[in-house]
């Protein structure tokens, strides 16, 4: 348990968005595995600052950063902020998102704001961290992880915006994995629906895109943060993949 536990000892990793739902579950994980691990926050706050003294509290440092990551010199400050506290980073993990649910046959209903924040925060906010750490990453042989969604192979989603902007990213991580290659490795996760806050009070949502799972459940975060575990750890030698983590909804 020991040697499982500390399998990422010495490492520190920055998880955006990650106050709540995959994020937390992923900064929950790395930490228990050994890893300093960094909260980048954007409204969370209060929970970020918990989450992090609670990590802090089970033996491994921890620390929270207000950070919008759609906007570049707020990114810029947040890694020096990192960097002056922890000295290096070893692992990003790019959680942070945004949606707004809009029927997808409701073309009107999508407005110029939707598509700004949607692809500001899923797509160039992945950038903008990812080129921030890139240094540091690279440094260290270190590895990114991107959130993507199955709305980016679908074309089925929360929204359109937010299907385009997931089908972008999947296509941003292959660019980044060139990029970087070969110090760092870059890959994402696509999971189906998520029990998180995002969908609370959104049954037919659920319903929708949960009906038909071959493993007969929507996914939990831990579902997602077991296969983020699996590719910064066990996945040496894959990058510029995406693993499909929808208990075969999309089959």
């Amino acid at each position: 348990m020991d040697t499982i536990r500390n399998t990422l000892k010495g490492k520190i990793a920055l998880i955006t968005g990650g106050a709540t739902g995959i994020g937390r579950s992923c900064a929950e994980r790395l930490s228990a595995l050994g890893a300093s691990v960094v909260i980048n926050y954007s409204r969370s706050k209060d929970k970020a600052e918990q989450l992090a003294s609670q990590l802090e509290s089970r033996g491994t440092p921890a620390m929270a950063v207000q950070a919008d990551v759609a906007q570049d010199g707020d990114v810029r400050n947040m890694v020096e902020q990192i960097l002056s506290r922890f000295g290096r980073i070893d692992i990003l993990v790019n959680n942070a998102g945004r949606t707004r649910f809009v029927a997808m046959d409701d073309l009107e209903g999508v407005t110029e704001e939707d598509w700004d924040m949607i692809m500001n925060t899923n797509v160039r906010g992945a950038f903008y961290v990812t080129r921030a750490c890139a240094s540091e990453l690279k440094r260290n042989n270190g590895c990114v992880v991107n959130i993507s969604s199955i709305a980016g192979f679908m074309g089925r989603g929360s929204s359109i915006p937010y299907s385009v902007s997931k089908g972008a990213l999947i296509n941003l991580t292959k660019c980044l994995a060139r990029a970087l290659a070969p110090e760092v490795r870059v890959n994402s996760i696509a999971p189906g629906i998520v029990l998180t806050d995002w969908v609370i009070g959104q049954e037919e949502h659920i319903k929708r895109q949960s009906g038909g799972t071959l493993m007969g459940r929507a996914a939990e975060a831990v579902d997602v943060a077991d296969a983020v575990e699996g590719m910064i750890i066990h996945g040496g030698f894959v990058t510029g993949q995406t693993l499909i983590v929808d208990g075969g909804f999309y089959l």
